[in-house]
């Protein structure tokens, strides 16, 4: 493969590619197999290939849309050809076609928001894109499928033993050329030489994890700077931009030998945290007020009209209201759980909401994404006493209503 980055040099390397692309193997996959042959085509450690689609998953689905391309341009393990080929009559693959079928129309729809998804989409693809270039650009070369053998051309006017012999001289154990039908024996085993036993290597440390970890520290204080000025650096998208930082070198040091492993420890969790505020669409996350609130009002007067907290813990105790009256509230949290305890004889309309968690609202559980539960309980009196209007909401967590 040519080393310059030149046009002629690029289109080398994609036909290079394309004609020594990774399979996807059955031992070692979690789902199709196709980071386990990235991993093996390459000789690196599969976790650093799952981690960087995990990251660009984190890209408004990018490392989605790689991963389904994979799945059907990547052949498994002992078929003829992939299951987009053999869809079209270019081989046998095993994939089934109805499952085929299935992943390219699950494509269809990634490929339609990756025109429409914005920058982040399109850079998450071009940037998988990318990486694939210089992985194969770096060590292509390492682990390359067998070609397959080729025969000698037929000859007529050659006996056939003659053209499939290509033993030509006797071998040292018959040098007068006695038993040519025994030339194909192995030769006789001589000595064995000794064997030498030999010291492990010390395997250097890589300096990529360090210098990642710097660079990761500078994006995230400039974040925090660019914060103040532009919207556009929120909590996930910041998190988003450090687990592709870290990605990144995580490549890098995996090209270099050093691996850079020990970022696994923070990227892994990063990522978790990532996927878990951008299906719950944190916009509304304040972060100004952190910790728990607790309020157990014995009067009405004493009950604030809302409760909230960005990160941490509500419950309000309602048990000690007296037995007649009307009371509206609003209990809302970002991150963590909102408890309510109303009186067992109160008539109590709650509204319970959860972007990303549980709810249970006087009975009615659920679990989830976009929970919303509406209860109107008189409870065990019936009718009459108390009134309790209640708007309990979480972005992600847990939303509890009771009666004490």
């Amino acid at each position: 493969m040519s080393g310059n980055i030149s046009a002629a040099g690029v289109e080398e390397t994609l036909k290079d590619f394309w004609v020594s692309r990774p399979g996807r193997p059955h031992d070692g996959r979690k789902i199709a197999g196709v980071a386990a042959g990235i991993a093996q085509r390459y000789q690196i450690d599969p976790v650093i290939v799952r981690v960087a689609f995990v990251a660009m998953a984190l890209c408004n689905g990018a490392g989605v849309l790689v991963y389904l391309l994979g799945w059907l341009f990547l052949a498994q393990e002992g078929d003829e050809s992939s299951a987009a080929e053999a869809l079209v009559g270019r081989g046998r693959s095993s994939t089934p076609t109805p499952l085929t079928v299935a992943l390219g129309i699950a494509v269809l729809p990634a490929t339609g928001f990756f025109v429409d998804g914005g920058f982040t989409m399109v850079g998450g693809v071009l940037l998988s894109v990318g990486g694939i270039y210089l992985l194969h650009r770096g060590r292509g070369q390492l682990n390359r499928p067998a070609a397959p053998p080729t025969l000698p051309a037929y000859d007529p006017g050659v006996p056939v033993q003659d053209q499939t012999t290509e033993r030509v001289t006797p071998p040292a154990w018959d040098p007068l050329g006695a038993a040519p039908f025994a030339w194909d024996l192995p030769e006789p085993a001589g000595v064995p030489e000794p064997v030498v036993a030999r010291s492990r290597p010390v395997r250097r440390r890589s300096r990529a994890g360090v210098a990642t970890f710097g660079v990761a520290m500078l994006v995230l204080a400039g974040s925090v700077i660019a914060a103040d000025h532009w919207a556009w650096f929120t909590v996930p998208h910041v998190i988003g931009l450090l687990v592709a930082v870290m990605g990144l070198g995580m490549v890098v040091g995996a090209l270099r030998g050093g691996g850079a492993k020990g970022l696994l420890w923070f990227v892994v969790p990063l990522s978790l945290v990532g996927v878990g505020m951008t299906a719950a669409d944190l916009e509304t996350l304040r972060t100004d007020r952190i910790g728990s609130y607790r309020s157990a009002p014995t009067a009405i007067e004493q009950v604030q009209p809302h409760y909230e907290t960005g990160i941490g813990e509500v419950d309000l105790d309602l048990t000690g209201l007296p037995d007649t009256g009307s009371v509206k509230t609003v209990v809302e949290i970002g991150v963590g759980s909102a408890r309510v305890t109303v009186p067992a004889n109160a008539d109590v309309v709650a509204t319970c909401r959860a972007d990303l968690g549980s709810t249970r609202c006087l009975g009615a559980e659920s679990g989830g994404e976009d929970r919303l539960e509406n209860v109107d309980d008189d409870g065990a009196d019936g009718p009459g006493g108390l009134r309790i209007e209640l708007d309990v909401r979480s972005e992600l967590g847990e939303v509890v209503v009771s009666r004490g």
